[in-house]
């Protein structure tokens, strides 16, 4: 139980913590990418430069853009478009649903009835957040939401075909991947990617390092220790609680205070993604 609270935790603390950074006003393309490069370079004693078999590399490269890339880079354009967090870290939970869809569409998995009504009532949770007053100019941060969460749905399809691979050689070639292609991506978008990498403080490395050390590895590895004892039908459910403690954090550190409208949608998002969660 204290691991899952951990978990919950870190993952909820990504999204304060990386607002924090951005604060400090560190890029956030070039952020994306120093981030999945410190986890590239811890990865590396225990990745051994192993090179993986080629039945997996095509789902492996596609994994690696559409989580080491596509997730953090829209994860930190929303936050960086958006005053308040809130509601993007409860815009992350439709990940499931938009999951649910794509195995539907890629994999041609079958959608139960029940599926399909909590995918519904979790779109309809996020449409009521979108009538609260306070977002009125932060549709570009939900729609960058939006984007990360369908990418990190995705990504979860491609994985499916590499639940064989070695844990390390997983993260550390989403690390290398995400670093080359994000620094890529930040020198030809936000300029100046030598002059940005050498003004960033001691406080953003510190903010940076957290996201990669403790979330992107601590809380991921924790939960694959988790799996070797339960269930990933287990695991999973409490895993969609992270924006309540994500929430609590955003209100601790910036003071954000929830609207009727927004604590309405957000217990039936998190509400209809848990028992997505549960339901086989």
């Amino acid at each position: 139980l204290l691991i899952l609270i951990f978990i919950m935790i870190a993952h909820g603390s990504a999204f304060p913590v990386a607002k924090l950074a951005l604060n400090n006003s560190v890029p956030p393309i070039l952020m994306a990418s120093l981030r999945m490069g410190l986890v590239f370079v811890i990865l590396i004693p225990f990745w051994r430069f192993k090179i993986p078999e080629k039945k997996y590399l095509k789902s492996l490269i596609a994994f690696s853009i559409s989580m080491g890339v596509l997730v953090y880079v829209f994860m930190n354009l929303s936050l960086y478009y958006s005053s308040i967090i809130s509601p993007i870290i409860l815009g992350s939970q439709l990940a499931i649903p938009f999951g649910i869809l794509a195995s539907a569409i890629m994999l041609g998995e079958n959608i139960s009835s029940k599926k399909w009504l909590l995918i519904f009532s979790a779109f309809i949770g996020i449409l009521i957040i979108f009538f609260d007053p306070k977002l009125a100019n932060n549709f570009l941060g939900l729609f960058y939401a939006s984007l990360m969460a369908l990418s990190f749905g995705l990504s979860q399809v491609y994985s499916r075909e590499l639940r064989n691979l070695d844990v390390s050689l997983l993260n550390a070639f989403v690390g290398l991947i995400g670093f080359l292609v994000l620094l890529i991506i930040s020198f030809l978008i936000e300029k100046n990617t030598l002059t940005n990498i050498v003004s960033i403080n001691l406080d953003s490395w510190l903010l940076i390092s957290y996201q990669a050390i403790v979330v992107s590895l601590g809380a991921h590895l924790l939960m694959f220790y988790l799996y070797k004892f339960y269930t990933v039908g287990k695991i999973f459910p409490f895993y969609s609680l992270f924006p309540i403690f994500g929430i609590i954090l955003t209100f601790l550190v910036f003071g954000e205070i929830p609207t009727l409208l927004f604590i309405l949608g957000g217990i039936i998002v998190i509400t209809s993604v848990f028992f997505l969660h549960k339901i086989k």
